[in-house]
This record gives C-alpha cells, structure tokens and sequence, in this order.
C-alpha cells in the first residue's frame, strides 16, 4: 500500500499509464495524488480526465491554472494559441468530465496533515490553515450558481499583495492566483506570477515563493506541480518538493512516493517537438 504524488500530466495520457505500470499501481490498494494541470498542452485531455476519474477515491487532485483554463473556455471564455482542449469540449461524456472537474480542491492533505498538495505556491503571509480557508472560499463559488463569474472574472495580476481585507473577485482572484500560477515574490510578500524561468533566472529582487524567510507555512511538506523549468524536484531545506518535470515538454513525468521519498520517472520522448517551451 503506497501513496504516490504524481506532477503535470497535460493530457499526456500514454506517458501516465507507462508511469502507473512502472510503479506497479495497484488499484485496489495504493493512492495517487495529481497535482493538478491534468489537462491541455498534450492532446489526449479528454482520456486523461476519464482514467483519473475512473480511478475513484483512490486519485486525489488539485486545480491547476489549465484546469481552470478549460472550464472557463467552456463557459465561452477566450482560447489560447496553443490550447489543445477539444477532446475534452467535443466529447460525448463533455458535462461529465466538466462537472467532475469543478468539483476538485486546490488544496488537498493527508490524513495525518504530514503532507499538503497544490499546484503552484502559497503567499508567505498564509499559515497552512489559512491557506485551507481560502482555497474553501473559491471551491464554494466554483461549485455554485456563480461558477461562472468567476472563471470569467479569474485572469489578471491584481492584486498581488494579501490583506484580509480584501473582498469580492478581487479576493477569489489572489487565492486563485497563489495556489495556480504562483512562482515568485518579492521580499516584503509580494506576488510576481509572471517569471517562469528556473531560480536563478528570475529578475533582480524576486526570491521562489518557498524560500522566502519567514514564510508561515514551512513547517509542512508540500508538493506541487506548475514549475516545469524548476531544476529540481526535492528542495531539502525547505522541505518542498516540485513535481512538474516537463513530461509535455519531452521531459519526465514524475512521481512521489510520500511514504519515503522516493521519486520514480519516465520519459516523454514522444511528446519533445522542436517548438517546445514550457508553461
């Protein structure tokens, strides 16, 4: 019986089956974790969906910012260039995969509260608790008769500074923001969404958002996806571990088993084409 964290999958459903066969899943004994963007990029988001949603209780997952993404198409929000996502908004089973899709967390812990799995990052004024607070904040509006404001209201920057104070869509936005396209801060806690380079990269003044001093919640394990251009999965000192290893890029799709760290791989030859560039 084993719990595995599993990053990005982006509708490369082939390289997920060769993932579960390589870990020797067992369905009726182990759990998978998906830490969330399940879908667009790879061309298979419609299958991607339908096996983890076959799978039951025993897959847990997150929303990413594709995930969102393609529920607000599906509200008739605006497409990207490079959105992969008619498989999923032309299928026979489409309401299906949608509403069980609206119904996922953006946090998601472990029963003995060792371990939390989100997407993309935490502002450094939330503890753990409070970041649980507010992810239930946009999960009830997401699965409500105001779903639909809110993925049209959901895109932009601002703001990008918490305060509790901060009401209405503008609140829902910053949450939506920290936990799916989180990457960055600035020293005083301020949220820079945009950078997508590995650390090091980053412009002048900017820190990852788990290393910044004083960050309420590091006494938690925490895994999450997003950062394809991450450079490495385990970050020790923080006790962080980035999941996404650009399998929809030609990388590695890449999994956790939470019960002793250990990390297992395979590779996405199939899916490198020369035009690639991670998101």
């Amino acid at each position: 019986m084993a719990t595995y964290a599993i990053g990005d999958v982006q509708g490369c459903c082939d390289a997920l089956s060769r993932l579960l066969d390589h870990l020797n899943f067992d369905p009726a004994a182990d759990h998978l974790w998906f830490a969330g963007d399940l879908v667009n990029r790879g061309k298979q988001s419609a299958a991607t969906l339908r096996l983890i949603m076959s799978l039951g209780d025993r897959a847990s997952t997150v929303l990413g910012n594709h995930d969102l993404h393609l529920l607000a198409v599906a509200n008739g929000g605006k497409r990207g260039r490079r959105d992969s996502l008619d498989d999923v908004l032309d299928a026979p089973d489409r309401d299906q995969l949608l509403n069980w899709l609206r119904q996922q967390p953006l946090i998601h812990a472990s029963a003995d509260g060792r371990w939390q799995m989100l997407h993309a990052g935490l502002p450094p004024q939330w503890t753990i608790a409070e970041a649980k607070a507010s992810a239930r904040e946009v999960e009830a509006v997401l699965r409500g008769p105001e779903a639909g404001e809110l993925l049209r209201r959901m895109y932009g920057d601002q703001p990008d500074y918490w305060d509790p104070t901060l009401a209405g869509w503008p609140r829902l936005r910053f949450i939506i923001n920290c936990f799916t396209r989180l990457r960055y801060c600035t020293p005083d806690g301020r949220i820079a969404p945009e950078p997508k380079g590995a650390p090091g990269s980053q412009p002048k003044g900017l820190v990852p958002w788990f290393e910044l001093p004083g960050r309420r919640s590091a006494d938690h394990r925490i895994v999450f996806g997003h950062w394809s251009t991450l450079g490495q999965v385990h970050w020790p000192a923080q006790q962080v571990w980035g999941l996404d290893t650009g399998c929809v890029w030609g990388g590695r799709l890449s999994a956790l088993r939470l019960d002793d760290d250990m990390l297992f791989s395979v590779d996405c030859d199939e899916y490198r084409t020369p035009d690639n560039e991670g998101d």
